[in-house]
């Protein structure tokens, strides 16, 4: 029987594997989109969460605001993202995907339901969401980690 230990071991490892494997191939699939990761979850974040201000960006990007005033500019002079007049507040402006953005989010959103049905069409049910509740604890683990 393998100790607690080595079973942790075990399984960072793996999941060092996967990124491993992920990352360089969403890297190379952004590139292909003339993307950053960095403008890739800008893009991600407004697709799932609406319209922010860049203070709230920065926020939740974890980055300075003038980090996301660069994301920002570049996704905007891409034609992927606007910078629209706050609804209710005169001195802010909300940053909003533009049609052509929301098709881009479209599009990794099918790509990424298909991949995920390549991966996990053989793994149990009850097998997949213990994986999704065990990676949620490590995902908080390590967001209490980050500063």
């Amino acid at each position: 029987m393998k100790l607690l230990h080595d079973l942790q071991d075990g399984a960072l490892t793996r999941l060092f594997a996967v990124g491993a494997v992920l990352g360089p191939a969403m890297e190379k699939g952004l590139a292909e989109q003339g993307l950053t990761s960095a403008r890739a979850e800008v893009i991600w974040r407004l697709h799932h969460r609406g319209p922010m201000t860049q203070r709230q960006l920065s926020d939740a990007l974890r980055c300075t605001p003038r980090n996301v005033t660069g994301l920002v500019d570049a996704l905007e002079y891409s034609g992927l993202v606007e910078r629209l007049p706050h609804p209710t507040d005169r001195r802010a402006i909300h940053v909003t995907l533009t049609r052509q953005g929301e098709a881009a989010a479209a599009d990794w959103t099918a790509r990424h339901r298909e991949l995920a049905k390549q991966l996990f069409s053989d793994v149990h049910r009850a097998d997949l969401e213990t994986l999704v509740a065990t990676i949620d604890v490590v995902l908080e683990q390590l967001d209490a980690t980050k500063p």
